[in-house]
């Protein structure tokens, strides 16, 4: 149950900025969260949005465990038993999501450190899954429209790239395409700490 040092720097950050989509509307707003990781993030959201009903996933069995172990640790009941989910196979693999089911997607330095098969996929899923009016947020470092900047997220990038080819911050260019591509438009792009940025993309 070790959180990286990253997460918990940016879970207040993060917090701002999703509070701004996961308002308290009338009933519980169902929310999955794709690659939770460590659980942090998840614990974390889902106390401070008591009226969420969150989803965490991960691919990896040992994150699941970390996950369950976050949530049972601060008490956190509206967070749901983690379930196992690959982004890059079809939606239909995702633990029984259905259709126009969910208010929210959030999917948190994933895209950089995957194949851009998971983006798709990503993308694919929140198409489908997420409700008309349904947000999928996304965080990271990015490309903008085919410049990355500052000096720091070159070198990240480059050594991403290093250690798999298939790796390397996307550009907002093409997550633009594949939004579009699945009924979705880029509707913010928020500056965050650390050359990281907030994406909010919306269902049309």
């Amino acid at each position: 149950m070790q959180a990286p040092a990253a997460a918990e720097r940016n879970k207040g950050p993060i917090l701002a900025v999703l509070r701004q989509y996961a308002g308290c509307g009338p009933g519980e707003l169902r929310v999955l969260e794709v690659g939770a990781g460590a659980g942090l993030h998840a614990a974390h959201f889902a106390q401070a949005l008591p009226h969420t009903r969150w989803q965490p996933s991960d691919v990896d069995p040992r994150a699941l465990r970390s996950i369950a172990a976050y949530a049972e640790a601060m008490q956190v009941p509206n967070v749901l038993p983690p379930i196992l989910l690959d982004v890059s196979q079809g939606w239909e693999t995702w633990g029984g999501t259905q259709p126009a089911s969910l208010d929210l997607m959030v999917s948190i330095n994933m895209m950089h450190i995957a194949e851009l098969a998971c983006a798709k996929g990503l993308f694919e899923g929140a198409g489908v899954l997420l409700k008309t009016g349904g947000v999928l947020f996304t965080y990271g470092p990015y490309a903008v429209d085919g410049r990355i900047s500052p000096q720091s997220n070159v070198d990240f990038d480059r050594s991403l790239r290093q250690s798999n080819p298939a790796w390397g911050l996307r550009d907002t260019a093409l997550l633009r395409n594949l939004a579009e591509a699945n009924g979705l438009h880029l509707e913010r792009m928020v500056d965050m700490p650390a050359n990281n940025k907030s994406l909010i993309f919306r269902k049309l």
